[in-house]
């Protein structure tokens, strides 16, 4: 970023938090994508509460980002064994802020296995947990009973436009992969796996380009509303499968399990949205598949008669051009930090909770008064 990027990105961020600066003092953890923007919403986490720890989301770290952040916050290692076992988890989180108040900050639901252990166990006091993502969303949502406070910023409206260049920059980059390789998008069906706001923006602009698209959802609503904007609907996995020459995965669970890769057309790619754990099941992949890399970011995967090429790792396949999706990242952040307020004043109940929409208009309206001038 130019300098007068950096300066108006922190004069945004310096509003925020003034705007909504919580009455109370609390520690956070935040888990984030250490993308080369990042470290200007890593100060306002910084500037709103003590900020214990950055644990950056492993696959999605700008070297000078982390390097900038290391200057002044701890950097832990991230990985999802480190909150699943309670024991573990507790160890953390007493080396770090034993005896404090602290709100999660999470990308993901990697708190969710253990959050019970951390609400009741912790010599401190849960405040709660804000979280970013849909995938992270439906992990908290489906625990039998939240013992704190879950503001999801998921669903928001400010997330919309977020959402929808996500999609642009996966289509963008499957593109680019696929032609490092000498091969192009034309001439080949594709099959978007899920239909949500991700799924639907990428399909959208595939057909834009010219691309024939099959959609493929298990919810028969988003069925229905793929029928109504003009795309195909598979009725089932394995046929739509089957016919496909590029197959893009949104889901944000698991799109394709062991059994569903030799049903995949010779020679087809696959790319997702996010990590390849949640949505593909390649360790379920038969022993008989042998890996060989075979370009930028493409594995091929090869048996007697099969073989097909898996874009970036299964990883989500826009951060091999950083994921930008411009300063529209910013209006979500925004909310993150709204909803820090939200915890610290200790009056939500447990269960799942939205940030109000007067405190989304006030983000939204200073967002436009830095960012569309």
């Amino acid at each position: 970023m130019e300098t007068f990027e950096r300066a108006r990105l922190d004069a945004y961020f310096s509003r925020i938090a003034v705007h909504f600066a919580p009455d109370e003092q609390s520690s956070s953890f935040l888990i984030t994508h250490l993308l080369a923007e990042r470290p200007a919403f890593v100060r306002a986490v910084a500037a709103m509460t003590r900020l214990v720890a950055v644990l950056p989301k492993p696959k999605s770290v700008h070297p000078a980002a982390q390097r900038e952040t290391e200057r002044t916050v701890v950097v832990d290692a991230l990985t999802r064994e480190l909150f699943t076992t309670p024991d573990t988890t507790l160890d953390y989180f007493e080396s770090r802020a034993a005896g404090e108040p602290i709100s999660l900050l999470d990308v993901g639901g990697y708190f969710a296995p253990t959050l019970t252990e951390i609400h009741s166990r912790f010599t401190g006091r849960l405040l709660g947990v804000v979280e970013d993502t849909e995938n992270g969303h439906r992990r908290y949502e489906t625990l039998d009973k939240l013992p704190c406070p879950v503001v999801s910023v998921a669903r928001s409206p400010l997330k919309d436009p977020e959402d929808y260049l996500v999609g642009q920059s996966v289509v963008f980059s499957t593109e680019a992969v696929m032609r490092g390789r000498g091969d192009i998008l034309h001439g080949r069906p594709a099959l978007v796996i899920g239909f949500g706001k991700l799924g639907s923006s990428i399909a959208r602009l595939l057909h834009a380009k010219g691309v024939q698209v099959t959609v493929f959802d298990i919810d028969p609503v988003r069925r229905t509303q793929a029928l109504s904007q003009g795309f195909t609907v598979a009725r089932e996995r394995e046929t739509a499968l089957t016919g496909a020459g590029l197959v893009l995965c949104a889901t944000g669970a698991v799109s394709l399990r062991g059994e569903d890769f030799s049903h995949l057309r010779n020679g087809a790619y696959v790319a997702t949205v996010t990590s390849s754990e949640d949505e593909l099941d390649l360790a379920g992949l038969p022993d008989v598949y042998t890996r060989t890399v075979v370009g930028d970011h493409v594995t091929r995967y090869q048996t007697t008669g099969h073989y097909f090429y898996l874009a970036n790792g299964g990883n989500a396949v826009n951060f091999i051009h950083c994921a930008s999706v411009g300063p529209f990242i910013f209006l979500i952040q925004a909310e993150i930090l709204a909803a820090i307020r939200m915890l610290t004043r200790g009056d939500l109940s447990p269960g799942m909770h939205e940030v109000p929409a007067p405190d989304r208009e006030a983000i939204a309206a200073t967002w436009l008064s830095y960012f569309n001038r």
